[in-house]
């Protein structure tokens, strides 16, 4: 019988990533609008800025300890339904949000979204992992990366027109609205999995074991760091363009579309080009990270710098999120749902990080240029860690367990695959060692990973 051919590296996606993207459009929408519509929200509810801005803050740690809880608790059920489950609570949590009678109602429907937006978020990209050869996960996360890339330039704006004009409540059933686009979408394209039984039922234990490879915490600090460094900037840019550049609040809008437009574009560079040469594209997109933001910190007092920045900064931090999403799953191909948890939270982890170093870097009176140097050093501190990663790539001989998706008979191999993951035994390995049951797929394709021979390709790519 003959061999089958390699997919072709730029092979159509299936549409249900796209569906997925569309989703992750609503969950970004709903993650990040409350930054254009905090002053009405808090007049009508009568709390203070501060308070009101604690929604943002409830959402991100909501996603932080919602991602992997979420992922364990239900790693054992079909994936679909899980995400036809999930989407539905956050459209009920933007509903009831919408409707909230006072600020602690509010509260709670933000946590309540956050978690269903983080289980949603791991299992959606473990999906769309499964869905696509190993040759072309970069892409498939640049397509859900760009949900978030396309909220920030529409769903923040068009949230904060709504709050402007309909009441800040509008934008959370605007959010719903989408919700159930979504859902719909899911529902009719996303395709249908069944639980897997047997030897090949996922064992927590077993997924959880990815966490004693050294090179999934580098993945995780990394992603984190690269996260910390945009939004310790990202956090603060209203203030840094109107009190440091001087620019008038009405221009405010207009760069933070401009960053959502470069964000947009990062991400398509990265899908098409990391998946040929992952670690080339961390450094290169961390690094001219690094370098914008120390340039933009020199430079903040001039408005046409301070705008040209902004744009580059969205270009160079988005190169690297399909990169990064894709390296976690690289890692940690034994246990994808959970791959997909821990890099939904070591974003959220950044997310949070960013901001409050940036802060206490405000509060002892260094001015808001200090808070693009906060980010230039967290970006550094991913660049020497993604440094790290690639030196224990080339040189460590210990082999890894790439999942299967089908039992094998029993083979001896001196082929070596990712370094340093630990999760290998050597040379002698049998099918039981080399299937992960946390990876191991039913026979529908929601659940179906790449075989190991695709999981060497994406690890050889990763030289360039």
């Amino acid at each position: 019988m003959p061999a089958p051919s390699a997919p072709r590296p730029h092979a159509r996606l299936p549409i249900a990533v796209y569906v997925l993207g569309l989703s992750v459009f609503a969950l970004g929408t709903s993650e990040f609008m409350l930054s254009g519509i905090l002053q009405p929200l808090a007049r009508d509810l009568q709390v203070s800025i501060p308070q009101a801005g604690l929604l943002v803050s409830a959402f991100a740690i909501g996603m932080v300890v919602g991602a992997p809880v979420l992922a364990a608790a239900t790693l054992r059920l079909p994936r679909r339904t899980t995400l036809i489950a999930l989407l539905a609570i956050f459209g009920l949590g933007q509903a009831a949000g919408a409707l909230a009678p006072s600020y602690g109602v509010l509260f709670a429907s933000r946590v309540i979204s956050a978690l269903a937006c983080a289980g949603f978020w791991a299992v959606g990209a473990a999906v769309a992992v499964s869905l696509v050869p190993v040759t072309a996960r970069a892409r498939a996360m640049a397509v859900m990366v760009g949900g978030l890339s396309i909220a920030n330039i529409a769903g923040v704006p068009a949230g904060a027109l709504l709050g402007q004009h309909a009441g800040w409540r509008s934008a959370f059933w605007a959010v719903a609205g989408l919700s159930v686009i979504g859902l719909i979408g899911v529902i009719a394209l996303v395709p249908r999995t069944e639980v897997p039984t047997g030897e090949d039922r996922p064992q927590l234990r077993r997924e959880l074991s990815i966490y004693k490879d050294k090179q999934v915490w580098l993945a995780l600090i990394a992603t984190a760091m690269n996260g910390a460094a945009v939004f310790a900037l990202f956090s603060y840019l209203s203030p840094l363009l109107t009190d440091t550049a001087g620019l008038a609040e009405s221009w405010v809008p207009t760069v933070l579309a401009l960053f959502g437009v470069g964000a947009l574009i990062g991400t398509f560079i990265g899908g098409r080009i990391a998946d040929a040469h992952l670690f080339g594209t961390l450094f290169g997109g961390i690094s001219a990270s690094t370098i914008v933001l120390a340039v933009l910190a020199l430079t903040a007092h001039s408005p046409i710098a301070a705008v040209a920045l902004s744009l580059m900064l969205g270009v160079t931090a988005f190169t690297t999120a399909p990169a990064l999403n894709a390296r976690m799953f690289n890692v940690a191909n034994a246990a994808p749902t959970l791959a997909g948890a821990t890099t939904t939270a070591a974003f959220n982890i950044g997310n949070t990080l960013g901001p409050w170093l940036g802060g206490l870097a405000i509060s002892a009176h260094w001015g808001y240029p200090s808070v693009a140097w906060t980010g230039s050093a967290l970006a550094a501190v991913a660049v020497l860690t993604t440094a790290l990663a690639y030196r224990l790539h080339h040189t460590s001989t210990r082999s890894r367990v790439v999942a299967t998706s089908a039992p094998t008979t029993t083979t001896t191999t001196t082929t070596s695959t990712d370094a340093g993951t630990g999760t290998g035994t050597g040379s002698h390995s049998s099918a039981s060692a080399t299937a992960d049951a946390g990876s191991r797929s039913s026979a529908t394709a929601g659940d179906t990973l790449p075989p190991a021979s695709a999981g060497r390709s994406s690890e050889a790519a990763e030289h360039h």
